[in-house]
């Protein structure tokens, strides 16, 4: 096993670091490498075990396992384990222990201990290149976070859309929305998609969008689809006035027909808000911009969604 430890101080204090950790469904829109994570079991209350499946970037590569956690609020500490490891990681376990500084703040230290497939001198390099880059990634954001707790909070909006689609078909709704390579075809704001499924289930995405306006958006994303019930994406490239845009698409039967959900987690990126939006626009004015421009999106989208699902023969054809 290789052991490392990474280290940084915050001046935020250690609950607040803690509650930041302990609720890994957040860590899509906290940790830039982390794209999406489902929590299998969870303790009963603050403290035990839980197990997550997490999907996260290892460089270029969109790597999945599920790991045990012990959650320690008292002891400030939370060691996780990899129960199913993905190559070349042959096992990965470590710890998040928090000590509360004299002057208020928190040392927060990343403990790992890992080993390669059949001990791979090269495949161990890899191991060690990519956790110590989203370590210190991790760390960063954690400590900025941290300390940002309460514009975090301002900056950071979900909202949904959904519509009731009678007698339509849950297969097609999800069908539509899973055969993304087709949306320039079918969807009017989608001029160019670049869709690649090297895995079964995970979609990396590169995709071009026209306002109204005529102005062209390219925003790239990863997508984990769940057959026949939602997708879950994170755009790994996002639009200048956002930090972070996470989202799920969902269908749902219910009697007499579906539903089609559209959900966005969106951060305003605060820097960005006057170049963008002009020096008097605010982080509540970005934030319903966001939600306006996103939610048009969506609805479209959703309407299309609902004439495939009744079946649409020009939908169907692509046209």
């Amino acid at each position: 096993m290789t052991d490392v430890r990474h280290t940084i101080t915050t001046a935020a204090a250690p609950q607040t670091v803690y509650t930041l950790l302990a609720d890994a469904t957040l860590w899509p829109v906290y940790f830039s490498p982390t794209l999406h994570v489902e929590q299998l079991e969870r303790p009963e209350g603050n403290s035990g075990t839980e197990r997550i499946r997490i999907w996260a970037l290892a460089g270029d590569t969109v790597k999945t396992w599920t790991s045990r956690r012990d959650l320690d609020p008292e002891g400030l500490r939370i060691s996780f384990r990899q129960e199913v490891s993905q190559p070349p990681v042959g096992s990965m376990s470590g710890v998040w222990t928090l000590r509360a500084l004299p002057d208020g703040g928190t040392e927060i230290m990343l403990d790992h201990s890992y080993r390669a497939v059949e001990d791979d001198p090269a495949a161990l390099a890899w191991i060690a290149e990519v956790t110590d880059r989203n370590s210190r990634a991790e760390l960063a954001n954690l400590k900025a976070l941290a300390e940002g707790a309460v514009t975090q909070v301002e900056r950071q909006l979900t909202f949904e859309d959904t519509i009731m689609v009678e007698g339509g078909r849950a297969d097609d709704a999800y069908a539509f929305l899973y055969e993304a390579a087709r949306w320039p075809d079918r969807l009017p704001h989608v001029s160019r998609m670049d869709l690649v499924e090297d895995e079964p289930g995970v979609q990396v995405m590169e995709m071009d969008t026209v306002t109204a306006a005529g102005d062209r958006h390219t925003t790239k994303s990863v997508r984990v689809c769940f057959a026949g019930e939602r997708i879950a994406y994170k755009q790994t490239v996002v639009p200048p006035l956002l930090s972070a845009h996470t989202g799920e698409w969902r269908v749902v039967s219910v009697d007499g027909g579906i539903t089609i959900t559209s959900q966005h987690t969106v951060v305003i990126n605060a820097d960005a808000v006057a170049g963008v939006l002009g020096d008097t626009a605010t982080v509540a004015d970005a934030l319903e911009f966001a939600r306006t421009a996103l939610t048009g999106n969506s609805r479209i989208t959703l309407e299309h969604a609902r004439a495939y699902a009744l079946g649409d023969p020009a939908l169907a054809l692509g046209g």
